[in-house]
């Protein structure tokens, strides 16, 4: 098991999104970290920007009524 170069604060510099809300996905996939300068096992950072990703391609074809969770929080990229 390798360690990517990228943390919790990386990701979200890279993609423009605030630190919560990486580490708000990192606890919908249940990835454990210390800080959020703590660099991450590789398989762990490629599920994170994968649903960064995700979510963001899905956002072009959603209306706004289906861009909210179903517990009504709004997704990451609003």
């Amino acid at each position: 098991m390798g360690f990517a170069d990228l943390s919790i604060a990386d990701i979200a510099a890279e993609y423009d999104l605030p630190v919560a809300q990486v580490c708000y996905l990192r606890e919908q996939l249940a990835i454990a970290y210390k800080t959020q300068e703590t660099n991450l096992i590789l398989e762990d950072a490629k599920a994170i920007i994968s649903k960064i990703l995700s979510e963001r391609q899905g956002s072009a074809t959603l209306s706004e009524e289906e861009l909210k969770s179903p517990d009504g929080r709004q997704h990451l990229w609003e």
